[in-house]
């Protein structure tokens, strides 16, 4: 990863050194107050093209095409809540999916193999272990939004979210995020309903430079990525980490998000 990662300026490699601490304790403190850290440049600008022209082949013509109608907690029904509750209401995503069995070999799945890459989240995100996703499919996933296309507005399932832009499109395609939105104890419907409407003055927009490494709490924070614009995509790969060793998804949800099961 030498020639891949800018080391120099993200010394993942020098696990306890004065730098790599000093690189943790600024990324935790924006990661607490913000609910994200980003490192622009985490991957070299040469690199990050030649990982996209790398991906773009098997975009055009293996991706699995998502589109799908949803409200903002992909479940049919929330418990308490009426069917037309305005913080049920409706939104489209529609994205291209790669998934880790046509990344191998790739750029991309070096990085998110990068053991002192897996090191250094765990010690910002204060965890004794993290580790790559046994999955076949769902560890690394590369998806793509075109023109029109967009990653409407949701919560994650999971605590975190770690993500690598690889190609920023002409306009558009924008990570809008609203802090915060709910607790494990307070729902906010209210509050869920005013942003949907687009009444939310809280909301922060994010343009992300190919390169960046962006790590997101998404579980409480809304968040979407805004409409592209133009012919050139917006291209960003996912990278799945847990606590636990050896993760797998159900048959059911890879056939959910992916189309087809491993």
């Amino acid at each position: 990863m030498n020639n891949v990662i800018d080391l120099e300026r993200y010394p993942l490699d020098r696990e306890g050194s004065e730098e790599w601490n000093r690189l943790v304790e600024k990324s935790r403190n924006e990661l607490n107050q913000n609910g994200m850290f980003n490192l622009e440049g985490f991957i070299t600008e040469d690199n990050v093209g030649l990982a996209a022209k790398q991906i773009q082949p098997a975009m055009n013509s293996e991706s699995h095409t998502h589109s799908r109608t949803h409200n903002i907690y992909f479940k049919p029904q929330i418990e308490g809540l009426a069917a037309d509750h305005p913080a049920l209401r409706n939104v489209e995503t529609v994205s291209h999916t790669l998934c880790a069995d046509q990344l191998k070999g790739s750029l991309v799945s070096g990085v998110y193999e990068y053991p002192p890459l897996v090191a250094f989240l765990a010690a910002v995100m204060e965890k004794p272990h993290l580790h790559v996703m046994a999955d076949p499919l769902a560890r690394v996933n590369v998806m793509s939004y075109r023109q029109g296309e967009t990653l409407n507005w949701h919560f994650d399932r999971s605590e975190f979210t770690t993500t690598l832009m690889l190609q920023a499109p002409e306009e558009g395609g924008e990570f809008q995020y609203r802090s915060n939105l709910r607790t494990s104890d307070d729902p906010n419907y209210a509050g869920v309903a005013e942003l949907l409407e687009g009444r939310d003055s809280q909301v922060q927009t994010l343009k992300l430079r190919a390169g960046t490494l962006n790590v997101f709490r998404g579980k409480n924070t809304a968040h979407r990525v805004t409409p592209v614009k133009g012919n050139r995509e917006r291209m960003v790969a996912v990278f799945s980490y847990y606590e636990k060793p050896r993760v797998l998804f159900s048959a059911e949800e890879q056939l959910g998000f992916y189309g087809r099961t491993a």
